[in-house]
């Protein structure tokens, strides 16, 4: 156990799911572009807020006139997202000095430092090329997977680097990986769909614009890379290809539900993971109700963000199973 690690560990994993938490937030307000430079704002390290510094962004930005709101809700994310990396170098010096390291955890948070580094280089691409969807979406998947890998590093410095899980918490390992899958899927899906802005698209329950089978373009709606130097906030598909894109995150989301209370009961069944079952099938069914509201509401931001976060959330405990069921060496 290497204590020191685990304690930055631990403040990482708060930092890393706030990270989501604010990008989430900074996206569904329409703040992306809130600075339309990197990594400062309006060539500033924080963002115009006098009269006169607004006056001289608009003449440099002439496309992008200043908003305020937005601007500083899209540099305290930048904030954030910087001190977590600084504390994912600290974690990589504590792994690898000579003495006192971890040297159990060196290839893991090597990882990690190049994961957020190219996380880093993801939120200026899309900044720099103006929303991309697959730019976006990878955003998120990185983030998660951030989040994801700490959480594994936090339970890696507390736990004894040689733990065996017992036969039937083993049992558990391709039911937690195939639901740890299915999870990941759907939150791409979530992203792709907030990346095109075809969250609104179906207005009803369970029918989409009052039809069982509206009109959809697949083929149109899942075409990952496309033209650089369009400006895709709002987005830019048809109705029919975010037709397609919401439908298809509808139909995960059932999928995702079923097969995580599945999971949930399995692992229910195991005494030591009982509590971990619970609250796996108590995070899915929540997530499930916050998509639903999300539709019936209107997309709502707290509600929108909400739906975020509980990925995350839901995402750290899918970890944490993998990590219970694996054998650490």
């Amino acid at each position: 156990m290497h204590h020191t690690f685990h304690r930055i560990a631990g403040i990482g994993m708060i930092l890393a799911l706030i990270v989501i938490v604010l990008g989430a937030w900074v996206r569904l307000s329409d703040a992306g572009l809130g600075c339309p430079d990197w990594p400062g704002c309006y060539g500033q390290l924080t963002w115009p807020a006098e009269t006169p510094e607004i006056e001289t962004a608009n003449q440099a930005y002439p496309e992008r006139p200043v908003e305020v709101e937005k601007a500083w809700k899209e540099m305290v994310h930048r904030y954030i997202a910087g001190a977590l990396v600084l504390l994912v170098l600290v974690m990589n010096w504590i792994a690898w000095r000579k003495e006192g390291g971890a040297p159990w955890l060196r290839g893991k948070a090597t990882f990690l430092l190049a994961l957020i580094l190219f996380q880093a280089a993801l939120g200026m691409w899309t900044v720099t090329l103006k929303l991309k969807p697959i730019i976006v979406m990878l955003h998120l998947l990185g983030g998660m997977t951030t989040l994801g890998l700490i959480v594994w590093l936090w339970h890696a410095s507390k736990s004894n680097p040689l733990y065996s899980p017992g036969r039937p918490v083993k049992r558990m390992r391709n039911w937690v990986v195939a639901g740890l899958a299915v999870l990941f899927i759907q939150i791409a899906l979530g992203g792709w769909t907030s990346a095109n802005y075809a969250a609104l698209v179906c207005p009803d329950l369970p029918t989409c614009m009052g039809q069982w089978a509206p009109e959809t373009n697949f083929k149109e709606g899942f075409v990952l890379w496309r033209e650089v130097g369009v400006d895709y906030e709002g987005g830019i598909l048809d109705l029919a290809s975010r037709t397609a894109i919401h439908l298809t995150h509808r139909i995960g989301a059932v999928i995702t539900l079923v097969f995580l209370l599945i999971v949930s009961w399995r692992l229910i069944r195991v005494a030591t993971l009982q509590r971990l079952g619970v609250a796996l099938a108590a995070l899915v069914s929540l997530q499930f109700i916050l998509g639903l509201l999300n539709i019936v509401l209107r997309l709502p931001l707290p509600n929108a963000v909400a739906h975020n976060g509980t990925a995350a959330l839901l995402l750290a405990v899918m970890v944490t199973l993998l990590y219970r069921t694996s054998s650490q060496r």
